[in-house]
């Protein structure tokens, strides 16, 4: 059996952890002969820490064979000591009245002390993965915070966009989500991001062409993918779990299946104009298992290059806001 890998986890008792830990602990994120040691983490409340508890017992329960430890803790450095994934799914959610701009600064104050205790704690080999919105400026100040780590180390997941997107553009075309290849986002996990429908293909062929509906593809398609976790509040009156938590697995492991391609925000050097030091999503290419390179091919049309020029321009406009926070 190989050795356990360190797995933890922020706001484990929250929705998308409760639909996350089982997948994980069943093997589904890092592979059916991978044991695992789940180190989670939740706020110092009572209600929360009981809840955390139940979790444990809930896994407990399921008698995983790979499942073979679990740490519970309110302390990020017992959370994250040797840890070798970092998934931080935990964050403040924005409430009645609040300004995005309030919700950067008070999620980025928590970021900042999960950054230094991954950085103080983590193991060397340690990927970090948020989500917790805003998740692209949230990891560009965890970031800021590695001494020891490697920049590159951190992500931040537009998978679910990826996975959006692809849906879409599969029964609209009425063809199998399998049929739909290189779909694959830019920007910022928001509205403003890109699904670049330019490059996408169905069946082998560009996507423009198997659906042949421009209007559809600019001015229902992009807004859908854009907006589809409002969508999803507005239905169920909750939002995206299972969904994130399903995005999230695909973004670990083909984060750690050399040959994938997929979409990942990582730190801008320039690519695609993005401003140098934002966390943007990007197609990138796994070398070697937590290791990528950025694909900078795609040439891009006018109407793409608007779309990359606003959504950079909110990651810019995001990193202004908080950049009190990144020295």
């Amino acid at each position: 059996m190989k050795k356990p890998v360190r797995v933890a986890v922020t706001g484990a008792a929250g929705n998308i952890g409760y639909a996350l830990l089982f997948r994980i602990a069943a093997g589904e994120m890092l592979g059916k002969d991978q044991p695992v040691i789940l180190q989670l983490l939740e706020i110092p409340v009572e209600k929360a820490q009981q809840a955390l508890k139940g979790v444990a017992m809930e896994l407990d329960d399921c008698a995983f064979p790979l499942l073979t430890d679990m740490v519970l803790t309110d302390d990020p450095k017992v959370a994250f000591k040797d840890a070798n994934f970092c998934l931080l799914v935990g964050s403040k959610p924005r409430g009645p009245g609040m300004e995005r701009a309030d919700l950067l600064k008070d999620n980025g104050k928590i970021f900042i002390g999960q950054g230094q205790a991954i950085d103080a704690v983590a193991a060397d080999d340690c990927q970090i993965a948020v989500v917790g919105n805003p998740c692209n400026t949230n990891c560009m100040i965890a970031a800021a915070q590695a001494k020891r780590l490697s920049r590159s180390r951190f992500t931040a997941m537009v998978r679910l966009d990826q996975n959006r997107a692809a849906t879409q553009l599969a029964k609209k075309a009425g063809v199998a989500v399998t049929d739909v290849s290189d779909i694959y986002i830019y920007g910022n996990h928001s509205p403003t991001m890109f699904a670049d429908f330019t490059h996408a293909k169905i069946k082998g062929k560009p996507a423009a062409a198997a659906i042949n509906d421009e209007a559809w593809l600019k001015n229902e398609f992009l807004p859908r993918v854009g907006k589809r976790g409002a969508e999803i509040i507005a239905a169920r009156g909750l939002s995206s779990a299972a969904s994130a938590a399903n995005a999230l697995i695909d973004h670990v492991r083909d984060l750690n299946k050399p040959g994938a391609v997929h979409s990942v925000a990582v730190e801008s050097d320039g690519f695609y104009g993005f401003a140098k030091g934002v966390w943007a999503g990007v197609p990138v290419k796994t070398t070697e298992p937590g290791s990528y390179q950025i694909l900078t091919g795609n040439q891009m049309e006018e109407f793409a290059k608007s779309k990359l020029a606003a959504t950079n321009e909110e990651l810019v406009g995001e990193r202004e806001t908080v950049k009190e926070l990144l020295a």
